[in-house]
């Protein structure tokens, strides 16, 4: 039977969805915010590009300020199955607006190519390209002047939730085996219901990154398998659960292999029961508080 245009291809919900045209239509995370001063919080964002020859881009807030003194930085990977979303999303603007008001620090949110259209390794490409552009900043001559005059680089954060977290984990890691101006300290990694695979082998995952198997012997997919995992440079992980999710399992996995695997620093697990994944981005402020509270005592302890 001959196919129509419009005929599905693959169905990837939530997600995509792919006609046999080519065409892709994505269900969730789709619409974008511009940036600007947020009128509850009064914590103010810009876009910025970080390499316009491949459109890489980043979205950078900064809350009110209570003094001079120079915050630490967390660098954002926002979630969305390494297909959808972005770093000027509605939610992430909400999100962080609030976050870096009540924590008083700075966030630079990542905007990655997404995949199919730019299949990974792309978006971890993108990453460690922006990780590395964020570094030059180091000694407040960089090309971006809320880096420069607000961020103290001795105390910077990487983290994201679903995917994002998964990139997070990966460019740590990279900073770890490859190295960085010694100035660009990462003390923490943060990891929200980190995506490694929801079942074997994921089909989203081969379809987005068509040169691997997408089972768990890719260490994208399963850093336990990665012999270099102990090689994270910071000094601190946390890893976050939820408790109603099927990717629970595997960051209960992440957080065991991280501890077996030599790495030197603070492991740490919270599960939050009775919640569904990525729960921090959809309830109420106030519901979420003591989830926040607890990623900016993260950030702050020993500071």
């Amino acid at each position: 039977m001959e196919l129509n245009s419009e005929d599905i291809a693959y169905e990837f919900f939530p997600f995509l969805r792919v006609y046999t045209n080519g065409r892709i239509e994505r269900h969730i995370l789709t619409s974008r915010v511009p940036p600007g001063l947020d009128p509850i919080t009064e914590a103010q964002s810009k876009d910025i590009i970080i390499s316009a020859d491949v459109n890489l881009s980043a979205r950078i807030f900064i809350p009110k300020m209570k003094g001079s003194k120079k915050m630490p930085l967390l660098i954002h990977f926002h979630g969305g199955g390494f297909c959808t979303g972005s770093a000027f999303c509605p939610i992430v603007k909400y999100t962080l607006s609030n976050f870096v008001s009540s924590a008083q620090i700075v966030a630079l949110s990542v905007d990655y190519r997404l995949a199919p259209e730019y299949p990974l390794p792309i978006a971890y490409e993108d990453s460690w390209d922006a990780i590395k552009w964020v570094a030059t900043h180091v000694h407040g001559q960089g090309y971006e002047d809320w880096l420069n005059e607000y961020v103290d680089f001795k105390r910077v954060f990487l983290g994201g939730e679903c995917a994002g977290a998964n990139i997070a984990h990966y460019v740590a890691l990279q900073a770890g085996l490859v190295g960085l101006d010694r100035a660009f300290k990462i003390i923490g990694l943060s990891m929200v219901h980190p995506y490694f695979g929801l079942t074997q082998p994921d089909r989203l995952y081969q379809y987005l990154s068509p040169s691997t198997s997408g089972t768990y012997d890719d260490i994208m997919l399963n850093p336990s398998v990665d012999p270099r995992l102990g090689r994270l440079p910071c000094v601190r992980v946390l890893i976050c659960v939820a408790g109603k999710h099927m990717l629970k399992s595997r960051g209960l996995d992440y957080y065991e292999s991280l501890k077996r695997s030599g790495f030197c620093g603070d492991v740490r697990l919270v599960e939050t029961e009775g919640e569904s994944h990525c729960f921090h981005l959809l309830n109420s402020a106030e519901t979420n508080e003591p989830f926040f509270r607890m990623l900016a005592s993260f950030m702050y302890e020993d500071c």
